[in-house]
């Protein structure tokens, strides 16, 4: 039996955010930008690491500036490095975003045939798999067929070992091709395919994570009960609601009739 060197493994998006200094701003606007650490499973990494999990990254960089940040910046926090994978051919993906007010937040990906979304199965073999205790992916490496392969083979391997496997659903409706391509602000878009495509991959899970809207675009509904009882229906998944200021909302075994008798943990109040 493979020994559990890991308490996680993420495989997905791992960019460069550009955040906007001038807050209340238009990116029109902005004359300054910061750079950080962006991609959900990237940033996952992170968290885990600095919250004292031993913690990998599985996922590509390219060959430039930016992938080196990418590099540096988990490894400074304790995350594995060892499968971040230099692509020659590709570049790192890169958001620009701005705060505008507190309910605009304008951004823009520029992730066209990035690194990341190359992730091969040639990337990793079962026994790096089979050295963690969790193994996560994010919905965009759902998103197109190559890395859908990827990820299903990953999560394949994981099952078979008894790795528990996360799934966070990271719903951005342009990374599926539904909005123009300088909407990236856009959260939910009903669509009957991606719906499809997610709930194909729902049996594999062992723990499911989403807001309300990616909850809805997994479930194909608008309605959150409705669309929670068809995660179920497809998945014995832990199942993690996350509902904004209110907290986040656990389920673990069948769907109630309100979602406040779910478990409840009340958000956090930042100045």
């Amino acid at each position: 039996m493979t020994e559990q060197i890991y308490d996680i493994i993420c495989m997905g998006r791992a960019a460069v955010d550009f955040y906007g200094d001038q807050i209340g701003s238009r990116l029109e606007d902005m004359t300054g930008f910061s750079k950080y650490l962006g991609g959900s499973a990237a940033n996952t990494a992170f968290g885990c690491s600095i919250l004292g999990l031993r913690a990998a990254m599985l996922t590509r960089v390219g060959d430039e500036h930016m992938g080196r940040f990418v590099r540096e910046e988990l490894a400074r926090a304790g995350v594995d490095v060892s499968h971040v994978v230099t692509d020659p051919s590709r570049l790192t993906g890169l958001v620009v975003l701005g705060i505008k007010d507190q309910d605009t937040f304008p951004l823009i990906f520029f992730r066209t045939d990035c690194a990341d979304m190359a992730v091969s199965v040639e990337d990793f073999d079962e026994r790096f798999i089979a050295s963690s205790k969790a193994f996560l992916v994010n919905g965009t490496h759902c998103s197109t067929e190559h890395t859908y392969h990827t990820a299903k083979t990953a999560l394949e391997m994981a099952r078979r070992n008894g790795v528990k496997t996360v799934f966070d659903i990271d719903y951005r409706p342009v990374l599926w091709g539904l909005t123009r391509l300088g909407d990236g602000e856009t959260r939910f878009i009903s669509d009957d395919g991606v719906s499809r495509h997610l709930q194909s991959l729902l049996p594999l899970f062992d723990l499911i994570v989403g807001t309300e809207e990616e909850i809805h675009i997994a479930g194909g509904s608008t309605d959150t009960l409705q669309a929670l009882r068809t995660i179920r229906e497809l998945s014995q998944a832990i199942i993690v609601l996350k509902r904004g200021p209110y907290g986040a909302t656990v389920f673990d075994g069948a769907i109630p009739a309100d979602l406040d008798d779910g478990i409840t943990v009340k958000g956090v109040k930042v100045e």
